[in-house]
């Protein structure tokens, strides 16, 4: 069921009941879905946004539908970025307001991009939205409908996983002034809190157990916990054939809300549990 109040049109739940039948000769479908996915290009609708009572993510099923739909309604095309050719349904992202956006560099339409966002030569994928001031280093990626928050850093080769189906599915949410260390992993519906560090090579989803390094607690699953500095860890785990380590997430450290160690102190820590960010 959609929300009633999305601002993408209800045309899409109706075309949506139909989709088996759509093809690209379809011009009344192709530009009612068009011109729903220029809404999420330019901000104005998101697939995924976080309630601001309760932080839960809340998504918009009909956004989500209008993604999925651009693949029944557009034609493969060729487009160009200076000299590089490509051959998709879906064209690259054209308008930057106070973005900058490296050589290298692909976002694709259907993402938007907060001011202040820098892109190094990386892939934004549709339906994600990254928040103003985000850097998004050399080779990571944002995938489809992730939602990264303002201030963050995506260090370089970091992986944030993308979710378009099932219906239902969570995305990864990074939420704002949180860092995130070189080759990290993403995916799943991981979910990494306010001002959360993580080290590199970290992988989450949204099923890793997660322990206080500290107390030794469990804390909940699939979450960096908000202002925490955390590292790849295992913990040993029996099966048929021995016990092995299995992965999981350990908080070596707390901060004060708003604390943001420089980068030389960050590395310290890190470091300090043999992993760099």
């Amino acid at each position: 069921m959609t929300d009633p109040t999305s601002p993408i049109p209800a045309e899409i739940d109706r075309l949506w009941e139909r989709r088996d039948t759509l093809t690209p000769d379809d011009g009344h479908a192709r530009d009612v879905v068009v011109a729903a996915v220029d809404l999420l290009d330019r901000g104005e609708a998101r697939v995924f946004q976080l309630d601001p009572d309760t932080g839960a993510v809340r998504a918009d099923e009909r956004a989500r539908r209008a993604i999925i739909l651009c693949f029944r309604v557009l034609d493969l095309r060729p487009t160009e970025a200076g000299p590089f050719h490509h051959h998709d349904r879906l064209p690259l992202k054209a308008d930057f307001p106070g973005v900058r956006v490296v050589p290298g560099a692909i976002a694709r339409w259907g993402s938007h991009l907060e001011p202040g966002v820098v892109l190094m030569p990386c892939f934004v994928n549709i339906g994600a939205h990254v928040g103003a001031r985000t850097m998004v280093d050399t080779w990571a990626t944002v995938g489809s409908c992730a939602q990264i928050g303002r201030d963050v850093h995506l260090s370089g080769g970091v992986g944030v996983g993308g979710v378009l189906e099932p219906a239902g599915a969570v995305p990864v949410v990074v939420e704002d002034h949180a860092f995130v260390g070189s080759r990290a992993m993403l995916v799943e519906g991981a979910r990494v809190r306010t001002g959360a560090k993580l080290g590199a090579g970290v992988l989450l989803t949204g099923r890793t157990r997660v322990f206080d390094g500290l107390t030794g607690d469990e804390l909940p699953r699939g979450e960096a916990p908000a202002w925490s500095v955390c590292v790849g860890a295992s913990y040993p785990r029996r099966y048929p054939g021995g016990e092995f380590g299995a992965p999981c997430l350990l908080v070596v450290r707390r901060l004060e809300p708003g604390e943001t160690p420089d980068a030389l102190a960050l590395q310290d820590v890190f470091r300090a549990h043999d992993t760099a960010g």
